[in-house]
């Protein structure tokens, strides 16, 4: 990720902390320490940096975590990884916090994942706490290679949301034709608060953001409650061009 052009944001830590800190390198890394009695030391790399913020409160630890990524990787923990998945889970289900890409990544034949998304559909799915379409708001796997090529098709086509009262509007890379726009109307209906999807160009109200202004736009009037399926959209806009070249990070980032 950090060859891409991407920030590697971590806990700071040792273990996957570092490692993630390690091999990105020192210049694209991003430490998140929390003080703890028994927390291990901030790693070395990060230790000195000025991009190190040392918390007190894990709220606003997680807040900063999940204010400043654009995709979230987690890998085997205990009840900070818990605490944090869930959390972000929550955030994008409720529609608190922008869609983004989440994966959570396995050391190779690994069941660590696989064993919490039996106890998801056994537990939660199974007793109509959550919707099993909500499974499709993160991706489990054991490939690197897949967990970062999933990061980067989110963004191969999808590049931000922004709200306007009803409307939901998608920043894209590509416009979209007659025979697209089809498409989604046949497939995602249920999304709409009554009207109906429209291609367009940027709107009076994203004025502020004058550097998006370029980019065409799906907009439609949103019911504001199947946001898995919002990420189902997302997926399938940006399949629609997914032979297309991924844009570069700069891009893909707000």
């Amino acid at each position: 990720m950090a060859d891409a052009g991407w920030l590697v944001i971590t806990g700071a830590g040792g273990g996957i902390m570092a490692a993630g800190h390690g091999g990105a390198g020192a210049e694209p890394s991003f430490g998140l320490a929390i003080r703890l009695p028994f927390e291990q030391k901030t790693n070395t790399i990060i230790a000195h940096d000025k991009k190190l913020v040392n918390f007190k409160y894990f709220f606003t630890r997680k807040l900063m975590f999940v204010r400043s990524s654009h995709a979230i990787a987690l890998f085997p923990g205990g009840f900070g990884t818990m605490d944090e998945g869930f959390e972000v889970l929550t955030l994008v289900q409720t529609g608190k916090s922008a869609p983004m890409p989440i994966v959570f990544i396995d050391s190779p034949g690994g069941n660590y994942w696989k064993h919490w998304q039996s106890y998801l559909q056994n537990q939660l799915v199974s007793r109509g706490l959550v919707d099993a379409t909500d499974l499709c708001l993160y991706k489990i796997t054991d490939d690197i290679d897949d967990a970062v090529s999933e990061i980067r098709r989110f963004y191969s086509n999808y590049h931000s949301i922004r709200h306007s009262r009803q409307d939901v509007i998608l920043r894209l890379h590509h416009p979209l034709g007659k025979s697209e726009l089809g498409q989604i109307a046949d497939r995602f209906s249920d999304l709409l608060d009554g009207g109906s999807f429209r291609a367009s160009a940027a709107l009076p109200v994203e004025s502020d953001e004058p550097a998006l202004a370029d980019l065409p736009r799906l907009v439609f009037p949103f019911n504001r409650r199947d946001h898995a399926r919002l990420r189902m959209l997302i997926d399938f806009l940006n399949d629609l061009h997914r032979l297309d070249p991924v844009p570069s990070p700069a891009a893909a980032k707000r």
